[in-house]
């Protein structure tokens, strides 16, 4: 099944989202039918922080990695495509295309849509890509996120988006307003409040992203281990902290 035909159900779409590629891997070995980066996962591996800070080649390196290692379709989350300039944008896109990679999240960051639009134009005519539009309005809590949400989606489905995600928005009421008010398939982001996976497919989402949550949890543990090791020398407790040795090297083999 294409990423496309992913979105169109029966089952919402829930993406693990990755910044490696052997992270990559292990959430496709639990059983994820596409895999998603996450921007600030992917910036911080590499050192910066998240906000269009990533140079381009880290990006284009981490995602041919990533496509080279599984098998199944990659969206690529590049904020706001690491450029105001929509020609840019658009040639950073077709690298993407020709490494493999099967759709990416392009930002609004809550300011004006038109931008967004020429971005999505020029990725459209850059050439097939699924096109995840995103509007920030509930991020920055807009005073009318959520009629102006609808509106920019539908501009930017006119502007050759495939997809709308609308990170934030938590209540359940809201979430269906947007669908009703949505023509495309609406992506919404994992985060405390946010209704279950099954209450999210029965209100009519179809995407469900992981964020950067999958990151945060694995650097907590990082953390954890670390900070137990360095207290007490334990190497008994390090390995037992692993659980079963998992063959990451016959997995990239």
């Amino acid at each position: 099944m294409n990423f496309k035909e992913l979105h169109a159900g029966p089952d919402l779409l829930i993406l693990p989202n990755a910044w490696d590629a052997i992270s990559a891997l292990v959430v496709v070995n639990a059983g994820a039918k596409a895999v998603a980066t996450s921007s600030a996962a992917v910036a911080w591996s590499h050192g910066y922080a998240d906000g269009n800070a990533l140079p381009v080649p880290l990006l284009l390196a981490t995602l041919r990695d990533i496509t080279r290692t599984v098998d199944v379709p990659v969206t690529a989350d590049i904020e706001s495509g690491y450029s105001d300039d929509p020609k840019t944008v658009g040639e950073t896109v077709r690298a993407l295309i020709d490494i493999g990679v099967a759709g990416i999240n392009l930002e609004d960051r809550g300011e004006s849509p038109d931008l967004l639009c020429a971005k999505i134009e020029a990725v459209r005519r850059a050439g097939p890509i699924f096109i995840n539009a995103r509007t920030d309005l509930f991020l920055k809590k807009h005073e009318a996120a959520l009629p102006e949400s609808i509106a920019r989606a539908g501009r930017y489905a006119d502007a050759g988006a495939d997809g709308i995600f609308v990170p934030g928005v938590t209540d359940a009421a809201m979430i269906a307003e947007l669908v009703r008010g949505i023509a495309l398939p609406l992506n919404v982001m994992a985060r405390p409040g946010v209704p279950s996976a099954a209450e999210l497919q029965r209100l009519g989402v179809r995407r469900l992203s992981g964020a950067a949550w999958l990151a945060r949890a694995a650097l907590k543990t990082l953390h954890d281990s670390a900070s137990a090791f360095l207290a007490t020398g334990d190497s008994d407790a390090l390995a037992a902290a692993c659980g079963a040795l998992v063959d990451y090297n016959g997995m990239l083999a």
